[in-house]
C-alpha cells in the first residue's frame, strides 16, 4: 500500500482567541486552506481567551477544532499563571526593552510541538502562529530565529519530515506592524470585538486597558485609525 502523501491545501493553525491569531486564521481561511485550529487550556488567569478561540473557530467553520490541556501551572514563572502582578502603565520604550514577567516558560515551545504533533497524525506540513516580531513584549519564542529553528527541528523530530516531506512553520504576521494586522484584519473580515488581547481582565469581564497586551492593542487600533469594536461593545 503507498504511503499517504500530506495534503498541500490542509494545515495546522495555532489559535488563542488573539488578534494576531486569529487574522492569521482568517488569512488562511480566506486564502483556501483547511484548517486544524489547536487551541489551549494551560492554566492561564481567565478563560476569555478560549471563549474568543472558540468563536473564531465557529464563525470560520475550521474543518476541525481541537482545545487542548497543558496544565503549566504546576511550572509557573509566569504573571499569567500565578497571582503575581501584571505589569501596568508600562512605556512603549520599556516594553521591548527586557523579557517581562508575562512570559511564560516555553510556551510557544510547547504550544508548536503539540501543534506538530497534531499535523504529523493528520499527514499536514504547515502549520501557521501568529507570532509577530515588530509590536510584541520582548518574548523570545516570537523572534525569527526561534521559528527558524523549530522548523529544522520539526524535520528531524518526526517520521514524515525524516521521509522527506519538509514541515513548515508560517509566520504570516512576523514583520507586520500592530497597525498593519489591523489594517488586513479588518480588511479580512474579522470580528475584531470577539478576539482577546488583555493579561488581566476587570472583575465585569472589560480589558483593563493598561497591560502591556492592551497598550500594545490600543496602540496598534489608533495608529490604524480603526476604533476597536471590544471596547465599544462593552462601553469603554
Amino acid at each position: 500500500m503507498p504511503r499517504p502523501t500530506p495534503s498541500s491545501r490542509r494545515a495546522v493553525v495555532l489559535l488563542s482567541g488573539g488578534l494576531d491569531s486569529s487574522t492569521v486564521l482568517a488569512w488562511a481561511k480566506q486564502a483556501g486552506w483547511e484548517l486544524v485550529a489547536v487551541s489551549f487550556r494551560y492554566g492561564q488567569r481567565h478563560p476569555r481567551e478560549m471563549e474568543a478561540a472558540q468563536h473564531q473557530a465557529a464563525l470560520w467553520k475550521v474543518a476541525e477544532h481541537i482545545q487542548a490541556q497543558v496544565d503549566l501551572a504546576p511550572v509557573g514563572g509566569s504573571a499569567l499563571l500565578g497571582t503575581a502582578e501584571v505589569p501596568k502603565g508600562r512605556a512603549m520604550e520599556e516594553m521591548g526593552s527586557d523579557i517581562p514577567v508575562t512570559y511564560v516558560p516555553a510556551r510557544n515551545a510547547l504550544f508548536l510541538t503539540y501543534g506538530l504533533a497534531v499535523a504529523e497524525a493528520r499527514k499536514i506540513s504547515e502549520i501557521f502562529i501568529g507570532a509577530n516580531a515588530v509590536d510584541y513584549s520582548g518574548y523570545p519564542d516570537c523572534r525569527p530565529d526561534f521559528l527558524d529553528a523549530f522548523e529544522k527541528m520539526a524535520i528531524l523530530a518526526t517520521k514524515m519530515g525524516r521521509e522527506g516531506t519538509r514541515i513548515h512553520v508560517r509566520a504570516p504576521l512576523l514583520f507586520m506592524s500592530k497597525a498593519e494586522i489591523v489594517r488586513k484584519a479588518r480588511e479580512l473580515g474579522l470580528d475584531l470585538g470577539h478576539t482577546w488581547t488583555c493579561y488581566d481582565p476587570q472583575p465585569d469581564g472589560s480589558p483593563c486597558g493598561l497591560c502591556d497586551a492592551c497598550r500594545l492593542r490600543a496602540q496598534g487600533f489608533a495608529a490604524a485609525g480603526i476604533p476597536d469594536p471590544l471596547l465599544e461593545r462593552r462601553g469603554t
